[in-house]
């Protein structure tokens, strides 16, 4: 016989609720120690060395002299040093003539090896990296024989046509251009897999549908795949920004170690200034200086190419 509940029989009967299990204190901070190794190194290694060089730039430091506070005067001979704009200027040439072909040879390569019809393709998009994991130093030695004046396999075809050889790292325009194939021949490898990378992630059915539609490859690269990788495109021209005005071991290996870049400073990037001044004349405040106009002159440019990629690739 069953017994029969009765609302005065639920009296004094405490009803079942869930409850939260406590969490506990060990518990609570465990994420933020997960995460703080990152910020730890970031701290002692990137924002402790970058406020140093601010406050070392106000400073005619010398690291086995004395300190002498100067305040701005360290940026007032930085406007007025020719060298620095000559700096500025290769930077700027080698930069601009390195990136938009890097990332266009990147975005074509991407387009192909993404291409169903592809055989081997597992093989030609590892060869992407072989570029990528070649040692700086090999690459160098590699370019300067080709570009070599008496004896490079460039001179040589230009010698067979009748042309004259061109000494390429004697003048501004010959070594932005060396220094540029070089950069972009390291980089243009890494910059295809990022884009085939997000090419995979879009669906088929969308190209399909645009053939289906009529859309040739041209409508559907320019309204289907620019738009699908705008993302990524503004990642690589930021990250291509940051690389390419801080290039340094490129035009130092292909000067033969030489800071100058030459006799005349032709392909002497501000980094490359930088390191004279800081490390070869031991000018560390001056040093510092250009420090910060590189580092507030790589901010500006970045954040003018995030803007002007973002509008471009929502117009698109």
């Amino acid at each position: 016989m069953s017994a029969t509940l009765t609302p005065g029989s639920l009296r004094g009967v405490a009803p079942a609720t869930a409850t939260r299990p406590v969490e506990k204190r060990w518990e609570r901070l465990a994420p933020y120690g997960y995460v703080a190794p990152f910020y730890v190194l970031f701290l002692v290694f990137g924002l402790f060395p970058l406020l140093f060089t601010f406050y070392v730039a106000l400073f005619d430091w010398n690291p086995i002299g004395d300190k002498t506070f100067v305040g701005l005067a360290n940026f007032q001979q930085l406007a007025q040093d020719p060298r620095f704009w000559n700096a500025l200027r290769n930077t700027f040439s080698i930069w601009i003539i390195s990136t938009a072909p890097q990332l266009l040879i990147a975005l074509i390569l991407a387009q192909v090896l993404n291409s169903a019809f592809l055989r081997f393709a597992t093989f030609f998009r590892m060869a992407m990296l072989l570029p990528y994991i070649t040692s700086v130093a090999a690459t160098a030695i590699v370019f300067a024989q080709l570009f070599n004046r008496d004896y490079g396999l460039l001179n040589w075809f230009l010698g067979a046509f009748g042309f004259d050889h061109v000494d390429f790292m004697s003048t501004p325009a010959g070594s932005h251009l060396l220094v540029s194939v070089m950069v972009v021949w390291r980089w243009f490898g890494y910059n295809t897999l990022l884009y085939l990378a997000a090419l995979q992630a879009v669906p088929r059915d969308l190209y399909e549908a645009a053939a289906m539609d009529g859309a040739g490859p041209v409508k559907q690269f320019t309204h289907i795949t620019l738009p699908s990788l705008r993302p990524v495109i503004v990642f690589t021209v930021i990250m291509s920004t940051i690389g390419g005005l801080q290039i340094f071991t490129e035009p130092l290996l292909l000067s033969n170690g030489t800071l100058t870049c030459g006799t005349a400073r032709q392909c002497q990037t501000l980094s490359l200034f930088l390191y004279e001044q800081g490390f070869g004349s031991f000018k560390f405040g001056y040093g510092s200086a250009i420090g910060v106009a590189l580092f507030a002159i790589i901010v500006v440019v970045a954040l003018i190419n995030f803007l002007l990629s973002s509008r471009l690739g929502k117009k698109g």
